[in-house]
């Protein structure tokens, strides 16, 4: 069996890896001249820090990431602390993996240095596909053609694959905008920021920040209503005086950070609707081709890296039946991330909520939430950092599938 994977993001990169260990037969298309990142963090639950754990990548995230003590929902004005959830106390101890906090370019840089040359094309953009009952095939800009068994689409939120076989709607606008920035370390330092996940809730605005690359920098986001004219690419810059105005009588920490940041960069929000499907006989979607979410959850680049490790042991197991394998892909994985897509549009809400009794219905409900925890940690949490893909797989998660899912 021969599978052709286009896209070499971290889904992409983590299916190459998966599929190399497995001895498949595979090759990456990617469009890009070079694997690189623009300069964003990433946050990576145990979940998927174990499955990168399983690919060797343990000692360079433990070198790159920061793993935060817990994390904390913050009030704008005061910055009092309304809910915190452990986390480097009981992920390892909970959830097998730890909970880390990265530089997205740290990520890539380690998948990429893992990646076998002989199975990576670069400069390989895919403008159309094609499938018959013997096989796929896949043409390239430059009139170049690869052909295979199976089609692996990997190639993200404006996948060229789902817009052709599946859906060619457009992604949806959320009405939102996010702006991000990085502060080195030492022009923080007066700003007394400790080493948590935190995310403040404020009236139609909501801002997270956390430590990366090893603790030398630390990364945020903010994210507000805005305007449509704006593009879905981190690439854009925005005016830091606007950021500014938006802050004005927020508590320090999350004002300062973007009073010390240099340069600002600002992105539409957008997901997409959920599919009825993610396969077409050889052809099956993953990561946010197949299900791009907003950032609210944090699962993302984790949704991809679960896709990627069911799909290759489903391929690996099923190489008898390639369709069968990709239908046994899909009946393990569309649920769960779909609920994520919807769960993570619903949050866009609650997150920036003004009205005062509804402010203080959300904040009682979620402290509920971790006192009625022997560990602090909130049901929510449980469902997405306690499921095993392996396990998955192998149809041993019982355990998993019987938790109250939020």
């Amino acid at each position: 069996m021969r599978i052709i994977v286009t896209g070499a993001g971290i889904g992409g990169s983590v299916l190459a890896l998966a599929l190399e260990k497995a001895g498949m037969d595979y090759l990456v298309l990617e469009q890009a001249p070079a694997l690189t990142e623009v300069g964003a963090g990433i946050q990576l639950s145990p979940n998927g820090v174990r499955i990168l754990e399983w690919l060797g990548l343990g000692d360079d995230m433990a070198a790159f990431c920061v793993e935060p003590g817990s994390h904390q929902l913050k009030d704008w004005q005061s910055g009092e602390t309304v809910l915190q959830t452990p986390l480097r106390s009981v992920a390892k101890s909970c959830f097998g993996a730890p909970y880390y906090h990265a530089h997205r370019a740290d990520v890539i840089e380690a998948l990429a240095s893992r990646l076998n040359p002989d199975r990576l094309r670069l400069n390989a953009k895919v403008v159309s596909v094609s499938q018959s009952a013997n096989g796929v095939s896949v043409a390239m800009q430059d009139g170049s053609q690869e052909n295979g068994d199976v089609l692996i689409a990997a190639d993200g939120i404006h996948s060229v694959v789902r817009n052709q076989i599946f859906n060619p709607e457009a992604p949806r606008p959320s009405g939102y905008l996010a702006w991000r920035g990085m502060v080195p370390v030492e022009r923080a330092a007066h700003l007394g920021i400790e080493k948590q996940s935190v995310a403040v809730m404020g009236p139609r605005l909501s801002i997270v920040f956390y430590y990366v690359s090893g603790g030398r920098q630390i990364n945020w986001v903010a994210i507000g209503a805005g305007a449509d004219d704006k593009r879905e690419s981190w690439s854009q810059t925005a005016s830091k005086a606007d950021v500014q105005k938006s802050f004005v009588g927020w508590y320090a920490q999350a004002k300062g950070l973007v009073d010390l940041t240099d340069q600002l960069f600002v992105t539409a929000l957008h997901d997409r609707e959920p599919l009825p499907t993610w396969i077409d006989g050889r052809i099956a979607l993953m990561g946010d081709a197949a299900h791009a979410m907003l950032p609210y959850h944090a699962q993302g680049a984790v949704q991809s890296i679960e896709d990627a490790w069911v799909l290759a042991r489903c391929l690996e197991l099923g190489q008898a039946d390639a369709a069968g394998a990709l239908l046994k892909y899909e009946s393990l994985r569309k649920d769960r991330a779909q609920r994520l897509q919807l769960h993570s549009r619903n949050a866009e809400r609650w997150y920036h909520l003004d009205d005062a009794d509804e402010i203080a219905h959300r904040n009682a409900r979620l402290a509920g939430h971790a006192k009625n925890s022997d560990t602090g940690v909130t049901p929510q949490q449980a469902w997405l950092f306690s499921y095993d893909a392996e396990k998955a797989v192998l149809g041993t998660d019982d355990q998993w599938r019987a938790l109250r899912e939020w």
